[in-house]
């Protein structure tokens, strides 16, 4: 059986593992969840993902969800280059720290932007608090500082002088505010070149072909489905507002 992949590039995880799979020629049958279509909560894909959420991997008979999960059973399996996850044990662990960190130091706060800006009041029709947004700005600028002082520094890459999985998990949660007009590498020269340097390295292709759907955003709230904004509405209010 080949290898299947649930996801929807409209989350930042889900586009990170497509980008590695398509950058190592690892096959896979791309299976697609349209998350605002309310797809996750259908009685097929509750078999493959107890949480219902996606990217999700069906290898055979196993099954494995959680994106970092996946790119690290991606990396060892299919002996993708050492620069992705290197076997050094210091480099793997400078890897290590930032896909770490960014549970809570990136990964809700850049996304949070393209939800308070966009999706809750064009798809949910829900007001949000100008302290919220300003908030979330706040909270985004002090992230992105973080991630140029601590993580990037003076080096081209997270983990020096190549590409691994940290700047690929980093970059996708990076470019999600781009959806809603908040170009974040305007007026950050170091991080502006460490994304061409990673789009460079990923390939523009496969880089922008990824960040399609997040210039679309628009379209997905609009069409966003009734019965799926019912189950979502309760959830969004208690995450963001």
């Amino acid at each position: 059986m080949p290898l299947e992949i649930y996801l929807d590039l409209l989350s930042q995880p889900c586009r990170s593992v497509y980008i590695f799979a398509k950058k190592n020629n690892i096959p896979f049958e791309f299976k697609k969840i349209l998350l605002f279509k309310g797809e996750q909560y259908g009685e097929e894909f509750g078999k493959v993902n107890y949480f219902r959420k996606v990217p999700v991997i069906k290898d055979g008979d196993f099954t494995l969800s959680e994106s970092i999960a996946i790119l690290t059973y991606l990396a060892e399996k299919y002996g993708t280059p050492d620069h992705w996850y290197p076997a050094d044990l210091q480099t793997r662990a400078r890897v290590d720290e930032y896909l770490s960190w960014q549970h809570s130091g990136m990964r809700g706060i850049a996304g949070k932007i393209l939800w308070l800006k966009l999706m809750i009041p064009k798809a949910f029709g829900i007001d949000v608090p100008k302290e919220k947004m300003d908030s979330a700005m706040e909270d985004l600028e002090e992230a992105l500082t973080a991630f140029e002082e601590k993580f990037l520094q003076d080096k081209p890459f997270i983990a020096g002088q190549k590409i691994s999985l940290a700047d690929l998990v980093a970059i996708v949660e990076i470019m999600q505010p781009l959806g809603v007009g908040v170009n974040v590498f305007e007026v950050r020269p170091k991080l502006r070149a460490w994304k061409d340097r990673v789009r460079a390295e990923i390939g523009p292709a496969l880089f922008d072909e990824a960040h399609q759907m997040i210039f679309n955003v628009e379209e997905v709230a609009k069409s966003t489905d009734p019965s799926a904004k019912e189950i979502f509405k309760p959830k969004i209010k208690k995450l963001f507002l």
